[in-house]
This record gives structure tokens, sequence and C-alpha cells, in this order.
């Protein structure tokens, strides 16, 4: 989860600064009323795009990063051996490059990520190692690999450029409505445009991280058929979510707290990368 909301993060981060950036150099003239709805749309294709991709360039360093994750480079117990071996074994079956592996402090969790599927990162945490056994744990490192042989970290890439765009266009165009209707600007751009600009970026790219987080959950069903299919049995898996079903989730920052995984109705949900525990172990029984 974590990755994730960094990821969005990111994102909105970029997006903000690549527009107040442009603004300086003026280069920010697509923004401007009067400019071509064509020509804005590249412009917040060009703008959207580029958060999206450089959050993809940048995920496997801010994994590491916010999880202080340590790569094995040469492993130095049975534990770590274990995992490399694994690891390796895995990718081999999904036909995908050797990924890095890594350990790190924390409650049980685990995460796949990097902007190519030949050179990922795969990390567990400690207290994953710690509640599981070797076949569950196995599962889990199954799913991860998935994630990277499905190419998931790519398609969430454009579909958040996608959603960018679009953030990106319509806030410049009700911006400027606003700034007509509401400041009654007749030449240029007022402040009301660029305050309102600013604003429907940050809450539009809120509400725009409800499809990414749909299409996680979607992601998430097809990363646990993928560990199904490496290990040849859906058991291990299920097991593994059953066990992550038992356990209280590890806490999360302040700054991210309201976007924590959850498994409850309501809204939260929407915002929620991963579907509940029970939806996930159902649907790997229907393949057995």
């Amino acid at each position: 989860m974590k990755r994730i909301v960094l990821f969005l993060a990111t994102n909105i981060a970029v997006i903000v600064v690549l527009s107040i950036v442009l603004k300086l150099f003026g280069l920010d003239r697509s923004g401007y009323a009067g400019a071509g709805y064509g020509e804005l749309l590249v412009f917040s294709a060009v703008v959207g795009f580029t958060g999206a991709i450089i959050s993809l360039l940048m995920s496997k360093s801010m994994a590491k990063w916010s999880t202080g994750a340590h790569v094995i480079s040469q492993p130095a117990n049975d534990v770590e051996a274990w995992l490399v071996s694994t690891v390796q074994r895995l990718a081999q079956k999904a036909g995908i490059g050797m990924p890095e592996v890594a350990i790190y402090e924390g409650e049980p969790n685990a995460f796949a990520t990097g902007a190519f599927k030949n050179s990922a990162l795969v990390a567990v945490s400690t207290g994953l190692l710690q509640s599981m056994n070797k076949e569950e744990v196995e599962a889990v490192l199954g799913h991860e690999v998935a994630h990277v042989a499905n190419g998931d970290m790519v398609t969430l890439t454009l579909i958040q450029g996608v959603v960018n765009t679009f953030v990106i266009f319509l806030a410049r165009v009700i911006g400027s409505i606003v700034d007509r209707a509401v400041f009654k600007s007749e030449r240029g751009n007022g402040p009301g445009y660029f305050i309102t600009v600013m604003v429907l970026q940050i809450v539009l790219g809120i509400l725009a991280s409800i499809i990414v987080a749909w299409f996680s959950r979607q992601r998430e069903f097809r990363a646990d058929a993928g560990s199904a299919q490496y290990l040849g049995t859906p058991n291990p898996m299920v097991n593994a979510l059953r066990r992550l079903g038992g356990v209280e989730p590890g806490a999360l920052p302040e700054a991210i707290k309201a976007f924590g995984i959850t498994d409850k109705a309501g809204f939260m949900a929407l915002f929620s990368t991963h579907p509940p525990i029970e939806q996930r172990i159902a649907a790997l029984q229907s393949r057995r």
C-alpha cells in the first residue's frame, strides 16, 4: 500500500511543481484562456505523462528509501539464500530477469516495483518471514513476481498518465470558467484562474486516484492467480492470505493514514489498493 500511496503522491506533487515551473518560465501558455482545446489537451498530456513516468523511474529508489529495504547482494544466512534462490526460480517460471531481492523491517507485508520487467525489486518484511512458513512465503513471492511479469507498474503508469492528463485539462478549463464567471476577468487570466487551477489539480488528483485504486484491486486478483500458477496450486496463496487476514496491518504515517488498506465498506474503500481478503480467497478457491 505504501508504495502506491507514494506513487500517487509523487504524481500529484510533480504535476503541481511542473505547473509552477512552466508558469514561471512562461511556458504555460496553453493554460490561458483563448488557447484551443486541442493545444491544451496536448499540453496536459505532456505534463501528465511526465509526472507518471518520473514516478515510475523513481519507484525502486523511492521504495528502498521509504522502507529502508536492505538489498541482498550476497546472502549472509540460510534465510537470505533461500529467498534469493526462490525468487530466481519464480522469475525463471515467469520468464523475467532476476529481480533484486530485499528485506525490510516491518509488519507482515511484501512488494514488487521497478520500471522494467528485467530489473525489478522484490522485497519482503521481517514480519512476513516470522509469521509465515516457507510455502506461504513462496506464495507471496510468487504474487510479487507475477506483478512484475504482468507489467503492472507500467500499466499503472499509463493509466496514471491518462488521468493526470484529464486532471490538468479539466482544472484549466474549469479555472477559466470560474475566472470569468466569478472574478469577471475579461483579458487573460486573473488570480482566480490560477488559484482555481492549483486547488482543482489537487482535488481532482485525489478523485482520480479512485480510478487507479480500482485498477490496483484488479491486478491483485491477477497476481494471486499468477502465484497459484507458478506453484501449481492455489492452496499456499490461500493459506498466506488467511494468515494475513489474522494480523494487524502496520501503522502508516499520519500523512497517508487516511488512505490505508481497508476491507470495510464505505467511502474509503474506494481508495483501497487491495480487495477484501475474503474476495481474493474466493477467487483463488474457484480455480481448484
